[in-house]
């Protein structure tokens, strides 16, 4: 048995994935044969710590068999022994291998150095002959110190069942182990003996410990093209802030940007960095994002907690912290556990952008592919929604995202005050308008430095808002498009949270708010525009132009068709409605399934594709809408009565008025601008007797044919006892109920009472 072994194991060893060592691929790019990019994650973990590399082609050759003198190398290097072959050059250990074969010092280690493998019955060694995926196991497992005796049975069976159960073999097929070993088999198992346990010793960086390296785990790589210590954009950057410089004169491809794994250390450079994330992440466009729960538009959902980590513009933050203002339509990389969970996010494509191809001409996707690293099967995403080159505009922004493999194109246009830079206007690597300062990215520095501070200039973004180039305003096909949503006013000091993602601070600009008006009365107009959708600009040092936004398209908004009037909605608009709370963000699903007016329509945003992509219903020429239950009581002057609206959220009144409306009724009440009475009173539209049996699930009820959205928080209220109650308590007090619906087809309020007792 021992003597069969020790042919079983030589064989395998002649094989190894560094085909052409001195030919290698470029390694900015990715191998263009590798689709999958699981493989491709496997295969660039290995390249970077040396165990593998591609052709001169640019090729991996993933099927292409591997020979024994190659398997040699690459145990050694996974080894981390290379430091070692010096001893082993000028010996013969086997005749047919003379010191002059250009594998000789990494057969010679590997068998007598190692004690992995051993020659044929013959003395010889056969460095060219193909290895089996039985001897190839068989090896990995003396190489992490298993023995006959701790495997035993029959070859290869037993051999390729034990390293089953330690995960050698996980993703490879172990039904034939007597066929050749190819390279992407190779990549896989070499990866998992990356975290594989050494005999005696447990742990997934038990091997890794055991060649001499150190490991950080949990690591989230953000960015491969990171600025070291040596000034060179080459180092890797974690979502904890920290920079690791690379061993030698290795660079990262960005295959691995986005996911969370082991960082590999020889001393404080980077070995390599090992994801374990492969194979479970989702990329996603979301159509309704909740505290808790993702939905994608295929009506998927993902369980998410307050506390999971989210990398958004390069920085880690918490979903509480940032689930507010992601809006629907947003693209989302989700890493999933076990359970389905979501353990991790990166907003975007996943990682940080390194590159970008600014756009110039219609439909041209020029550059596209060498940004990919000539990696074909891309996709082409434009503003979360797929697209193709006839969509492409002048002044468009691409990026690649690498652990999707998709093409990001985004078209935020951002104009204002150029307030500084870092280091210098020739050569920025930060700018820094409307307060906020915009990382900019390598390909951007020569349009930038065509502008100096104190200039207007207008910025072309990527999706995660970096700085991909910039224009004069004003220039054609490059007009500013930044929207957002004025977050808090304190004065004339005014926060808004753009669209895309960026908060800017600044102190409002009010001549732009119209040069014929008072300023007492343009401040007044500016508290007014609190969670307003505006638009924004800026033409001096820490100072912001607002205009609030009202208009688009005309007409109604039909949920049937996807349409807004006559423009079809875009496959990510974002929907929301101004409350007595601020800006609510809504899914077209919370709306129902009846059209909308027109008039309950403030805002809609035209895109590129002549789609509507932005619709905010409500009132914008009034406060926020307010949903209640009127009171009234007599007021102390003569033939005057005195409404207040009540929910279960609080009170607004009691105001005195004329308003023609009775006690009890359920309204969408407006506050006067001047907080002294209601602008608008309009009764909700009853619908009586509704049964249980009408609803369908929590969250919606089919009343005539028309589907209405409820949302979790409606107003309940118990007339029997004059209080308000939960859904849960009003759906089981009755088989009955009254029900009260706003325009857009949502319930505002349900009423019981024991009028509808069964």
């Amino acid at each position: 048995m021992k003597r069969i072994l020790s042919l079983l194991l030589l064989a395998v060893l002649t094989a190894s994935l560094l085909a052409l060592p001195a030919q290698a691929a470029a390694p900015a790019n990715r191998f263009h044969d590798l689709g999958d990019n699981s493989a491709a994650m496997s295969v660039e973990s290995l390249r970077l710590l040396g165990v593998m590399d591609g052709f001169a082609d640019g090729s991996f050759r993933p099927n292409a068999q591997l020979t024994r003198a190659q398997f040699c190398k690459m145990v050694v290097c996974a080894l981390n022994a290379e430091d070692e072959l010096g001893l082993y050059r000028t010996v013969t250990i086997y005749p047919d291998v003379k010191p002059s074969h250009w594998a000789a010092a990494y057969i010679n280690m590997a068998a007598k150095g190692k004690n992995a493998i051993s020659g044929y019955s013959d003395g010889k060694f056969y460095p060219d002959r193909t290895v089996t995926l039985g001897q190839a196991a068989t090896i990995l497992l003396r190489v992490l110190g298993y023995k006959d005796e701790n495997v035993g049975g029959v070859w290869p069976d037993s051999y390729l069942s034990f390293a089953a159960s330690i995960g050698l073999t996980d993703g490879v097929d172990t039904a034939n182990g007597s066929l050749p070993l190819n390279r992407s088999d190779a990549a896989t198992l070499f990866n998992n003996l990356l975290q594989a346990d050494v005999q005696g010793e447990k742990g997934s960086s038990a091997f890794l410990s055991s060649a001499g390296l150190t490991t950080v785990p949990d690591m989230v790589l953000v960015s491969s093209n990171a600025k070291g210590p040596d000034g060179e954009e080459t180092a890797m950057l974690f979502a904890n802030g920290e920079v690791y410089q690379m061993a030698g004169d290795k660079v990262s491809n960005g295959t691995l940007n986005g996911y969370k794994g082991t960082l590999v250390l020889e001393g404080s450079r980077v070995r390599t960095f090992i994801p374990d994330a492969r194979g479970v992440s989702r990329s996603v466009v979301a159509s309704k994002i909740e505290e808790f729960q993702i939905i994608d538009r295929s009506g998927s959902k993902y369980s998410v907690a307050t506390a999971t980590k989210v990398y958004y513009q390069g920085k880690e933050t918490t979903w509480g912290e940032v689930r507010a203002w992601l809006n629907p339509g947003a693209s989302l990389t989700l890493y999933l556990g076990s359970a389905g969970n979501v353990e991790y996010i990166f907003v975007g494509g996943g990682g940080t952008a390194s590159e970008a191809i600014v756009v110039y001409e219609k439909g041209s996707t020029k550059g596209f592919e060498s940004l990919a690293g000539n990696m074909g099967g891309y996709k082409i995403y434009k503003n979360g929604s797929k697209a193709n080159a006839k969509d492409m505009r002048p002044y468009d922004v691409a990026t690649y995202s690498s652990s999707t493999n998709t093409i990001r194109v985004c078209d935020t246009r951002l104009t204002g005050y150029y307030e500084s830079c870092t280091p210098s206007p020739t050569e920025p690597t930060s700018i820094r308008v409307l307060g906020n300062d915009f990382p900019v990215l390598t390909s951007a520095r020569a349009t930038l430095a065509k502008f100096r501070p104190g200039d207007q200039i207008t910025l072309l973004l990527t999706e995660d808002n970096q700085v991909a180039g910039a224009v004069k305003p004003g220039t054609s096909g490059a007009g500013a498009n930044a929207i957002g949503v004025v977050e808090s006013i304190a004065g004339t000091s005014v926060k808004v949270q753009l669209l895309c993602g960026i908060t800017i601070e600044g102190t409002v600009d009010l001549g732009a708010m119209g040069n014929e008006k008072l300023e007492e009365i343009r401040t007044e107009e500016l508290q007014n525009i609190a969670n307003r959708m505006v638009r924004v600009s800026s033409t001096g040092k820490n100072t912001i132009g607002l205009v609030r936004l009202g208009g688009g398209v005309s007409g109604a908004l039909d949920l049937e068709k996807r349409k807004l009037g006559s423009s079809n909605l875009a496959e990510t608009v974002s929907v929301y409605r101004y409350t007595s709370k601020g800006l609510e963000t809504l899914s077209l699903n919370d709306l129902g399934a009846g059209p909308i007016s027109a008039g309950e329509i403030s805002y809609a945003h035209v895109n590129w594709a002549g789609q509507v992509d932005v619709i905010v219903l409500g009132g914008v020429n009034n406060g926020g809408v307010f949903y209640g239950r009127v009171s009234i009581t007599v007021g102390s002057r003569e033939d005057s009565y005195r409404i207040s609206v009540v929910s279960p959220d609080g009170t607004k009144g009691p105001y005195y008025s004329n308003y023609d409306i009775t006690h009890g009724t359920y309204v969408a009440a407006v506050e006067s601008t001047t907080g002294l009475g209601f602008s608008s009173l309009k009764p909700l539209t009853v619908m009586k007797d509704v049964p249980n049996t009408a609803w369908s699930g929590r969250s919606a009820v089919t009343i005539d044919g028309r589907s209405y959205s409820v949302p979790s928080n409606v107003m309940c209220y118990n007339k029997d006892i004059s209080s308000w109650v939960t859904l849960e308590e009003a759906h089981a007090y009755t088989g009955k109920c009254d029900m009260y619906a706003s325009d857009d087809g949502v319930i505002r309020a349900i009423e019981i009472d024991t009028r509808f007792h069964d």
